[in-house]
């Protein structure tokens, strides 16, 4: 029996208890947590937002060590550090055959399986494939990457989510040029990745937005060059901020309706927004016909950072070896298993940047 947080049903409490955890069977591994980041997209699993079988262990950022491995498993061994990838490629489908693995169709498949059972012998289903909110997690091999040389194994869980979503919409969707001008909305984890990852992308003037005063400082620290409360006349207060033209790229980490149409007026004639946040279906955003060709902007959606992990970790690590990317500046709380439920608040009240569950 090994603690963990689960999800008893959609709408329902978090509830912190003791389930049933097998051994790994034929190409499964087990793993002993290190740490867990929580991730709005928990919080989308809660309430509804996205919607997976439930009821579920929850938790997808983490990083951990191999205990033990089952039949035909050759990648990793025990005693390996291991980043857990909740969203494996299958490699055979037709967005894997075009080499856009992050739009795999069958990557969250796993969601499905039973991954445990409750002490009262529910099953309980993994909620994004790794379960990552409990002491230890079986996961299939394909959900594993090895943590990069030089990363302590407890960082190495925001590489899971955050930093990898973050550097991707920065690197591969919105494809920021030294000397761009860019606004990241929203200063949470991702958005932190985000603003880390646009300074190291060479932005000029970096903006960052949030509806909290007190995420100033932590957003500067991480690369903001300008700060803006988020209020009505945000848009113009960006376009103010340059030169009256609006950013070359906006990256909009909040999901609601209002922040992505926000974000798309900041950005200058022909200008690039990327949308990472998740958000419900009754979030929507609409444009006019002639203000389309009149701008001539692009919108663009954002899936895990359009990432492929195994070719952008080692980058990554380089990066947070030679100092540029700063992984603890993410963290803003050090919490345990309990404090799950209470770090789902405070994402709910625009608090904090990434609350990170150590083991």
């Amino acid at each position: 029996m090994i603690r963990a947080a689960v999800l008893p049903a959609v709408g329902a409490p978090l509830e912190i208890t003791d389930i049933e955890l097998p051994e790994p069977g034929p190409g499964q591994v087990r793993v002993r947590l290190a740490a867990a980041g929580v991730c709005h997209s928990d919080l989308s699993l809660t309430n509804g937002t996205m919607r997976l079988p439930v009821p579920a262990v929850l938790g997808h950022e983490g990083a951990g060590t191999v205990v033990s491995v089952g039949e035909g498993v050759t990648t990793v061994a025990p005693g390996d550090g291991v980043v857990l990838n909740w969203a494996p490629a299958c490699g055979a489908c037709h967005p894997c055959s075009l080499g856009e693995v992050w739009l795999c169709v069958n990557a969250l498949n796993g969601a499905a399986n039973v991954h445990a059972r409750a002490a009262d012998g529910r099953e309980l289903h993994p909620g994004l494939n790794v379960a990552a909110f409990a002491e230890e997690t079986v996961v299939s091999e394909a959900c594993l990457l090895p943590v990069p040389e030089g990363v302590p194994l407890t960082d190495a869980a925001l590489l899971g989510c955050a930093v990898l979503t973050g550097w991707g919409a920065v690197h591969h969707s919105a494809r920021v040029r030294a000397g761009e001008t860019v606004a990241v909305f929203g200063v949470g984890g991702v958005g932190l990745a985000t603003l880390q990852a646009a300074r190291i992308a060479g932005a000029s003037t970096i903006v960052a937005v949030d509806v909290s005063r007190e995420k100033e400082e932590l957003a500067r620290a991480a690369g903001a060059t300008e700060y803006v409360v988020a209020s009505e006349t945000t848009a113009r207060e960006i376009r103010k901020l340059t030169g009256g033209h609006g950013v070359d790229v906006a990256v909009e980490c909040v999901g609601r309706a209002v922040t992505i149409r926000t974000a798309w007026e900041s950005t200058r004639r022909g200008g690039r927004t990327t949308v990472v946040g998740i958000g419900g279906k009754d979030q929507e955003v609409s444009f006019h016909a002639l203000e389309i060709f009149h701008w001539g902007r692009t919108l663009a959606g954002c899936v895990y950072g359009d990432s492929d992990p195994a070719a952008d970790l080692p980058v990554i690590a380089g990066h947070i070896r030679d100092g540029s990317f700063d992984l603890g500046a993410l963290v803003t709380e050090r919490i345990t298993l309990d404090g799950i439920p209470g770090a789902f608040d405070a994402m709910l009240a625009g608090k904090g940047g990434r609350a990170l569950v150590v083991f």
